[in-house]
């Protein structure tokens, strides 16, 4: 089981690797800063857990914010990083470590990535649809989302009831949406502010010139 974990993991960070991702972090200081200050703050962030149940742990992801500051791939390197680090500190079991790479990295950064891709493309770009539908709302669904997979996955393979997983386990995603949507909408909103520039998915010329 273990050795599958690790395959699978290798099989996706490779189809995850870009040549010119890879060269614009070697290039750019402030990239690197942003890449591993990221990394080394959701591994702290992801440190900080509560587990109902062996597997279900319950903690904030924080990986909207991460996704539209470094874009997609970086996000899910650092994302790695943190499991990574959180398996070697015990938080996570080493064998269940490609479940938890699929339902809560990869997953929750494409769906926020996918909730930008639709609103740069399908809605009025400005200022507050970025922060509130590609921060908030992304925040929100990413969480959700990685509640919803592990709980399909926990009940599909026999591991607990659908009853003991809904009591116990995503039943907290009403309380976990909205802080996890003000983690991620405060960030980006500190960010454009601040330094819109160190915003991989933000552009002055589409959100804030023309307007």
């Amino acid at each position: 089981m273990l050795l599958v974990s690790f395959a699978v993991i290798a099989l996706l960070l490779y189809l995850n690797f870009d040549k010119a991702t890879l060269n614009l972090l070697l290039r750019e200081k402030n990239k690197q800063h942003l890449f591993f200050g990221f990394s080394a703050l959701i591994t702290i962030l992801w440190s900080i857990q509560a587990s109902i149940y062996e597997g279900l742990y319950v903690h904030f992801l924080w990986l909207t914010a991460c996704t539209l500051f470094l874009g997609p791939r970086l996000a899910i390197y650092a994302g790695f990083i943190a499991l990574a680090l959180n398996c070697i500190l015990g938080n996570y079991p080493w064998d269940m470590m490609a479940v938890h790479f699929i339902a809560g990295v990869i997953i929750p950064v494409l769906s926020s990535y996918l909730v930008y891709v639709i609103s740069f493309h399908k809605l009025p770009r400005h200022f507050f649809i970025y922060v509130f539908v590609c921060g908030f709302f992304a925040g929100a669904l990413a969480i959700g989302a990685k509640m919803l997979t592990l709980s399909v996955f926990f009940w599909a393979t026999g591991f607990y009831p659908w009853s003991t997983i809904f009591d116990n386990y995503l039943i907290l995603l009403v309380l976990l949406a909205f802080p996890e949507a003000m983690l991620n909408g405060m960030t980006m909103s500190i960010g454009i502010v601040y330094t819109p520039q160190w915003v991989r998915t933000f552009y002055d010329n589409q959100y804030l010139n023309d307007k």
